[in-house]
């Protein structure tokens, strides 16, 4: 499913527009990366929880070359998913 989709499954479903189904999505995923962008966490019980997680500054190698390279310290996003999602997969 892709964001075009999402949006259509959310209008059906909450019986509203597509434009309000869009301004819904984008407004949920800007709350996301804004709390993220503060180091904060976002937690929606029964689906799963965005945070941040730090990845330290290592040594790679450039496959092309075999050439070592410093790869530099990083903030990247993670997402856990709760236990309501994981009973629903499987």
């Amino acid at each position: 499913m892709n964001k075009s989709e999402l949006i259509e499954h959310i209008a059906k479903q909450a019986d509203i527009s597509k434009a309000a189904a869009t301004r819904a999505l984008e407004a949920l995923i800007g709350g996301v990366k804004t709390t993220l962008k503060k180091n904060g966490s976002v937690s929606i019980v029964g689906f799963g929880t965005f945070a941040v997680s730090k990845r330290a500054a290592r040594s790679g190698r450039n496959p092309r070359t075999g050439a070592a390279i410093k790869i530099k310290a990083a903030k990247v996003p993670k997402f856990r998913a709760g236990k309501g999602l994981k009973d629903a997969v499987n």
